[in-house]
């Protein structure tokens, strides 16, 4: 089958596991998903990211934060899609509620955080929003 938007299944699969109370969750590894997983890791909304290359195909394993039995991630909105790609340059990146979350972006420099991109002065494409 092939996935039209792995981001947005990304997104999805960590809110699932969320919403569930799940301590992990495991899904195919790409280096779009492992980078983004890197941001949210350094940013605190979810504990560690590993790619694992013990079966037939590589997978993602993800471990997931709570604070008292709360989850970090209160919700997550995909912005760019694959219909309808949204850009920003540096100087008008949003701030996800007001500075409460985080905005990643997709630039020639990589993937970024909203704060990373205004401190190198980079626009992008807008991926995601989490908080």
């Amino acid at each position: 089958m092939n996935m039209t938007d792995p981001i947005a299944d990304f997104l999805i699969r960590i809110k699932n596991a969320l919403r569930a109370n799940h301590d992990t969750v495991e899904m195919p590894y790409s280096k779009m998903r492992y980078s983004l997983g890197e941001i949210l890791v350094q940013e605190g909304y979810i504990t560690k990211i590993e790619q694992i290359t013990s079966g037939q195909f590589p997978a993602l394993h993800v471990k997931l934060k709570y604070n008292n039995r709360v989850s970090v991630v209160n919700d997550v909105k995909r912005i760019s899609k694959p219909g309808r790609r949204v850009y920003a340059p540096a100087n008008k990146i949003p701030r996800a509620l007001g500075g409460y979350g985080i905005t990643i972006l997709s630039t020639n420099q990589g993937l970024l955080s909203d704060k990373e991109a205004r401190k190198r002065k980079v626009g992008g494409e807008l991926l995601c929003q989490v908080w």
